[in-house]
């Protein structure tokens, strides 16, 4: 049988990442642009145009339609883009109707961490799984939630903002401007500042040198670097990071009765001391019918997540409409 292919546009906020992606979920050829978001929004989408059309330079293949993840609050009927964090000046753009002038395909959006579901659904580890919930942990916390194999979008779009599921009342200022929220801890900034205030009381800790070798920087890389070297703090930081993820998870299992979690991202790289520790987190916290079946996995798509998110979207809207 002909393999189908479609065009996957990841729109981040330094590059933007496009390929064409087969339905087994195969990167047949790929590009990246620089986004250029400072320049506002017409000069983002010129560019996201550049890539496509490079993509198309020479192509023979019948593509299918075009699926796009963005960050920000995406409404996939209207085909917009709402105030995307990372891209200033956007407000609200039809970012669907401008790609379907364009390039005469149909065109599919959707928030980024909803994207990289359906992508882990379609492609990576949820393939075989009903429903699950999926994290993804980076900047911020996103996720998105899985349910008989339907995305669950919520009314507004803004369903499965993992992120934002506070632990602590009187916690952790949040960006959001709650308190306590679950990004507030383990957000890349602010895990590397959780990290440098507790370092101040474990002199013997090898980061200090690591951090020394860097000009004073600190990254989640640098602290999985120094737990990889069995040094006791980065472990035990790493091990806690994960219990707290936990809990937060732990709610959303009571609430949704899900209790497959799939995590991806780059904080993900910490691997297993994490996966485990949030594991254990969620497992003290959840429901005691629920503990037995308490699943944590880990991502699949890894580093080309974004473009097999986004090409899932596709792969999936045009399942939906010939039913």
């Amino acid at each position: 049988m002909k393999n189908k292919y479609v065009i996957g546009v990841d729109l981040g906020g330094t590059n933007i990442k496009c390929g064409i992606v087969t339905e087994d979920g195969e990167i047949v050829k790929k590009v990246s642009v620089k986004t250029l978001a400072k320049k506002g929004p017409e000069t983002v989408i010129e560019q996201m145009k550049k890539g496509i059309k490079h993509l198309l330079e020479n192509e023979t293949k019948k593509i299918k339609g075009i699926g796009v993840g963005a960050p920000g609050i995406v409404k996939p009927k209207k085909g917009s883009v709402e105030n995307p964090p990372n891209l200033p000046g956007w407000g609200k753009v039809h970012l669907g109707n401008i790609l379907e002038q364009e390039f005469n395909y149909p065109v599919f959006l959707e928030n980024d961490a909803n994207a990289a579901a359906i992508g882990e659904m379609i492609f990576g580890a949820g393939k075989e799984i009903r429903s699950f919930i999926f994290v993804t942990l980076g900047t911020g916390v996103g996720g998105g939630i899985i349910h008989r194999k339907k995305l669950i979008r919520g009314d507004s779009g803004a369903a499965g903002e993992i992120g934002h599921v506070s632990i602590d009342y009187k916690g952790r200022k949040c960006n959001c401007g709650s308190r306590g929220c679950i990004e507030a801890y383990i957000g890349n900034a602010h895990l590397v500042d959780r990290a440098k205030r507790s370092l101040r009381y474990h002199p013997e800790s090898k980061l200090h040198r690591i951090i020394a070798e860097n000009n004073g920087y600190l990254s989640p890389r640098l602290i999985n670097e120094a737990a990889k070297q069995k040094d006791g703090f980065a472990l035990n930081f790493i091990r806690e990071s994960g219990k707290l993820l936990g809990y937060a998870l732990a709610s959303t299992i009571n609430v949704l009765d899900i209790p497959t979690i799939i995590i991806g991202g780059g904080t993900a790289g910490f691997g297993k001391p994490l996966f485990d520790s949030v594991k254990e987190g969620a497992v003290d916290r959840v429901l005691k019918s629920l503990k037995p079946k308490v699943n944590i996995l880990p991502a699949q798509l890894k580093n080309d997540a974004g473009i097999k998110g986004a090409s899932a979207l596709v792969f999936y809207n045009l399942k939906k409409k010939s039913k």
